[in-house]
């Protein structure tokens, strides 16, 4: 019969109210503790996360070393998930897998056997398939874990004991870098030549307290050495400025511009294909294709004809041209703009700082810590070494006593009972030396043995002298543990093949920005087509009679002119804003188009007042309906937001009402009032923005036009019917006059709607 399993009742319901945000608070605390300690950010002394360090220690425990055998990454898994690692089996085989990539990390730290994935984002073979050892990286990490280098805790169900960090001989947090996403905060750090951090490092030593700027690098002191930047694994070209690099080193955040590294192919008869050799970090090559190939589908890259894979054991995209008079600079400029053959590397050095601390260090904050651990391990080491020589030495002094009085040793053993204690008594032994006596093999009774032993006594106490100088000397320690980066920098050489710097520096080309934005856009000829109410499109080719285009009812054209997709068309309003809209990016000219309003941010009350293609190299007149002006250069008024710009201050019933082109000297204007002034172009300021200067006086209504003129070529006009009309500067005197005065009544023959253009 099933026992009762419900609480006791006392009368009560046994619920214990519990303050809601506390108990969240609470909770919510110790999982992003949790995350950030035990999971996300790596150790600033070992560089590593707690599942990396667990799988080293595991395959250390199993006798996986440089130099053994291969075993399954079955085996590994098990034993990292059964004793260390209480998580998904997945996620363990995953950091093992990456641990072993030479794309992903620059110095592997597993040596991997079998499919380990690759540099196109294929996925790894599973566990039961694949093998793995250590490489000489981890055997580094770990030399001198049983020395007593570092401190062990009890493994979460307390049946064995892990490291809480490794010795980590090898500059391993910044030489192959870490990434990891916690709680409120990330971590980035890109991977760099061991060489380079081994100069540092050792600058350090004898310069302690260094600023960032001396541990880089620096051309003027090409004997110093020191850090050049990041080295990554798949090589690729840095297009940082030294400025930058060393403000993101300094403050221990920034990043790094990486591009994809290329070079042009010769295919004679003045043709050539650009091969890319190396690509950024981390970026997919199949993926990167795949965008660039989408990109020519849509028409994007109008400089490149196609793009093929010829990718073996190296990377090896080619890129064809559309043509061989392509400009292969412009090209690629044109695709690091658009994919990821640029990519930015982020740096967030934010790690835990002696294991315990989360912060974002400066670099040399992150090297001073890692010597500080060296050197700390150095002394550990040395303690344990200290000891097993005076147990030894206290050994030793046994066995001697026991040579010098070996027949009376023997003839205790023959014929006591307790021959320990007797011995003990005797010659002051210790337990230990009687223990190491009473344990003695007959072999070991030869004369040969005592001089041996004496020799070793020697030996001993000559290391055990050393060990006693050396901690008590700061110095010594010091100098013994310049002595082991030497030793790892000569490992890891830039003459060795592992060693070598892969990612090289470069400053990206003075590409000009407009040729790049042109070069990423196909030509292709359109007219633009704007209706009385705001509707905007754009017909394919130049199209000269616009009688055959239709609107919407009640709708009708304001304004149609050529223009190419590569082209910038200005939009200007009746508000005195300005509009920028790009000719690649208009409506197609199927149906109606699209309302202007869609596309940029236009006030109710204001309506299209033109619309032209833009030329840098222009002035323009601003003119509002109340007469005033001014002149603006046309590259002032471009706008690159939806918002616009506003150029020409007015305010109701005011409003903008031409925009002329200026050309020649002078400018004739026509009132409302059929009278017409013409003055000097030199009496209207050029501003940027404003409400202008008056052109000409009214006494009631505003402008109706205005024309720029070259006064030696006299001014013109055509009327209605298309003649056209000249008049002389000598004819124009009795209108030729000062800005702002009232004009006299327009010529004979001037057209009755008040316009130079009939």
């Amino acid at each position: 019969m099933a026992t009762n399993q419900l609480p006791p009742d006392e009368g009560g319901d046994n619920i214990l109210p519990v303050d809601l945000k506390a108990a969240l608070e609470e909770r919510y605390l110790a999982y992003a503790l949790s995350t950030i300690m035990h999971r996300a950010l790596p150790d600033v002394r070992d560089g590593l996360k707690p599942v990396h360090r667990r799988i080293i220690h595991a395959m250390s425990e199993m006798g996986i070393r440089p130099n053994s055998a291969f075993k399954k990454c079955a085996r590994i898994v098990g034993d990292v998930i059964g004793k260390f690692h209480p998580h998904g089996d997945q996620s363990v085989y995953d950091a093992l897998v990456r641990l072993a990539q030479d794309f992903s990390q620059r110095y592997p730290v597993v040596d991997g056997q079998g499919n380990f994935g690759n540099i196109d984002g294929d996925s790894a073979a599973a566990y039961r398939y694949t093998e793995a050892r250590m490489t000489d990286v981890a055997a580094l990490l770990l030399e001198g874990i049983d020395q007593d280098a570092v401190d062990f805790r009890p493994t979460y169900n307390e049946e064995d004991d892990e490291p809480t960090v490794l010795p980590g001989a090898f500059p391993n947090l910044l030489a192959n870098g870490a990434s990891g996403i916690a709680v409120g905060m990330a971590t980035s750090i890109p991977p760099h030549n061991a060489h380079e951090l081994c100069d540092a490092a050792l600058y350090l030593i004898k310069n302690p307290g260094a600023p960032v700027e001396e541990l880089l690098a620096d051309p003027a002191h090409p004997e110093r050495g020191g850090i050049e930047g990041p080295d990554f694994p798949t090589g690729g070209v840095i297009v940082e400025s030294r400025a930058s690099m060393l403000e993101t080193y300094r403050t221990g955040r920034g990043g790094f511009r990486v591009r994809a590294k290329w070079e042009t192919e010769d295919l004679g008869r003045g043709g050539y294909q650009i091969i890319v050799t190396q690509i950024p970090f981390q970026v997919q090559k199949s993926r990167l294709i795949e965008k660039i190939a989408e990109l020519l589908v849509a028409r994007r890259l109008p400089l490149l004809e196609d793009i093929r894979d010829e990718s073996a054991e190296d990377v090896r995209i080619v890129l064809v041209p559309k043509s061989r008079t392509v400009d292969a600079t412009l090209l690629m400029e044109s695709l690091f703009k658009l994919t990821e053959l640029e990519s930015r590397v982020p740096l967030n050095m934010n790690v835990l700082s002696q294991g315990k601390v989360p912060k974002v260090m400066a670099l040399n904050e992150v090297l001073t810590e890692w010597l500080e651990h060296r050197k700390d391990v150095l002394v550990r080491r040395s303690k344990f070494r200290l000891a097993a020589i005076d147990r030894r030495l206290e050994i030793l002094g046994g066995l001697l006593i026991a040579y010098l009085n070996l027949d009376e040793v023997i003839r205790i053993i023959r014929e006591e009972d307790e021959p320990k204690p007797v011995m003990i008594a005797k010659w002051d032994l210790t337990d230990i030396q009687a223990e190491a006596i009473l344990n003695m093999r007959l072999r070991n009774l030869r004369k040969l043995e005592e001089f041996e032993i004496r020799k070793e006594h020697e030996e001993l106490s000559a290391e055990k002298a050393e060990i006693e100088s050396l901690l008590a000397s700061p110095e010594k320690q010091w100098q013994t543990v310049a002595w082991e980066i030497g030793e790892v920098k000569k490992k890891y050489a830039k003459a060795t093949e592992l060693g070598r710097r892969r990612t090289v520096f470069a400053d990206a080309p003075d590409a000009d920005v407009e040729a790049i934005q042109q070069a990423m856009i196909e030509k292709e000829p359109i007219t633009v087509v704007i209706s009385e109410k705001g509707w905007i499109r754009a017909l394919k080719g130049h199209i000269s009679d616009t009688s055959s285009l239709t609107f919407k009812e009640g709708d009708a054209l304001k304004v149609a002119f050529p223009a190419q997709t590569t082209d910038k068309i200005l939009l200007v309003t009746t508000g005195g804003k300005v509009y920028t809209l790009g000719g690649d990016k208009l409506p197609g000219g199927r149906g109606h188009g699209e309302p202007l309003r869609i596309m940029v941010d236009m006030e109710n009350d204001q309506d299209v007042l033109t619309a032209f293609v833009h030329d840098a190299t222009r002035k323009l007149l601003f003119v509002s309906t109340a007469g005033n002006g001014f002149v603006v250069p046309e590259g002032e008024v471009v706008a690159n937001t939806r918002k616009g710009k506003q150029v020409m201050n007015v305010g109701m019933p005011d409003e903008a009402k031409l925009v002329v082109p200026v050309s020649g000297d002078h400018i004739a204007v026509v009132g409302e009032n059929r009278k017409m002034l013409a003055f000097p172009l030199a009496q209207i300021p050029e501003m940027t923005r404003g409400k202008g200067v008056r052109l000409q006086r009214y006494k009631d209504g505003g402008i109706s036009d205005a024309k720029c003129f070259a006064i030696a070529d006299g001014l013109t006009w055509a009327d209605s019917a298309g003649r056209t009309f000249t008049k002389t500067k000598e004819e124009l005197i009795e209108w030729l006059g000062d800005r702002a005065t009232a004009g006299r009544a327009v010529p004979k023959g001037f057209p009755r709607s008040g316009k130079f253009s009939g």
